[in-house]
């Protein structure tokens, strides 16, 4: 069954910018992992101040695997700091009906 994971990031008004610029600048970084169907970042418009990472997977094992193997590769930055001030992760699965 697939799942998605949506990443929750607070970000400071003032960098939302910064954050969509290290998000175009690892582009792709995930397509090629075992189970990974998808990706979005979506940047608050209306009703919420966060933005929203949104990944989709083949099954649970698959982000697991990336997450417990491959993920602090994926989110490596040349030496800057993080811009989020906080997160929350938001798990699902999709169903069919």
């Amino acid at each position: 069954m697939a799942v998605v994971k949506i990443n929750a990031i607070s970000v400071p008004s003032d960098s939302g910018t910064e954050l969509e610029a290290r998000f175009a600048a690892r582009k792709h970084a995930v397509d090629q992992e075992p189970g990974f169907l998808g990706f979005q970042l979506l940047r608050p418009v209306r009703g919420d101040d966060r933005y929203f990472v949104v990944t989709t997977w083949a099954d649970e094992e698959s982000f697991v695997q990336w997450r417990d193997n491959r993920a602090a590769a994926a989110h490596a930055g040349p030496g800057t700091k993080p811009v989020a001030s906080g997160a929350d992760l938001l798990e699902f699965e999709v169903v069919e009906l």
